[in-house]
């Protein structure tokens, strides 16, 4: 409800600015003929929408400019990202996960995540994977877990999970992971 209010504020505030700068054209109301009040009208309505259009603009460049920031903060971020959809699939990934993997994007994407799990938690992945996309209330699930890179070679990763549902009402896991070999071996 407050964003209604808050758009007819707005839109009020710029009808009263665009009256403001059409003033001096204004025809005088005792004088004014009907053509005359309809065309004060239209230009304070065209005012209006320029200045409208003007909002929108610069909207959508601070919009764009966001959008960079996180796409940014997303790909260059120092730890994997990955979502992985219902059935399993990775839909995205970030560089640092592709690094971690060993794999290019383009043939992680689409792909089944499990995959990368090492044949020794594969059952402990799929009971964790299907319990966090089935729970009424998502929660983060924290848990390490041995992965297999492209080339073969197996790490430790430490993974945070969670689920988030979609606009189009589909899950989706949210997953950030680290790998953790250096401190597996330390212990």
């Amino acid at each position: 409800m407050k964003k209604k209010w808050d758009g007819i504020e707005r839109r009020q505030s710029l009808r009263a600015q665009a009256e403001a700068l059409v003033a001096s054209l204004s025809p005088q109301e005792t004088t004014a003929k009907h053509t005359e009040v309809l065309l004060h009208e239209l230009l304070v309505h065209k005012v209006e929408l320029e200045m409208q259009n003007e909002e929108l603009r610069n909207t959508h460049i601070a919009l764009e400019e966001a959008l960079e920031r996180y796409t940014d903060l997303y790909e260059f971020a120092p730890v994997g990202y990955i979502s992985i959809d219902q059935d399993d699939n990775i839909s995205e990934i970030n560089l640092a996960g592709t690094t971690l993997l060993g794999v290019d994007r383009s043939k992680l994407t689409y792909s089944r995540f499990s995959k990368h799990i090492a044949p020794q938690d594969s059952d402990n992945w799929y009971r964790l994977f299907r319990k966090m996309m089935s729970s009424a209330t998502p929660e983060k699930q924290t848990f390490c877990i041995q992965m297999q890179r492209g080339d073969g070679a197996m790490f430790y990763a430490h993974l945070d999970c969670l689920r988030r549902e979609l606009a189009n009402s589909r899950s989706v896991l949210r997953v950030a992971f680290t790998d953790i070999s250096h401190n597996k071996l330390a212990e």
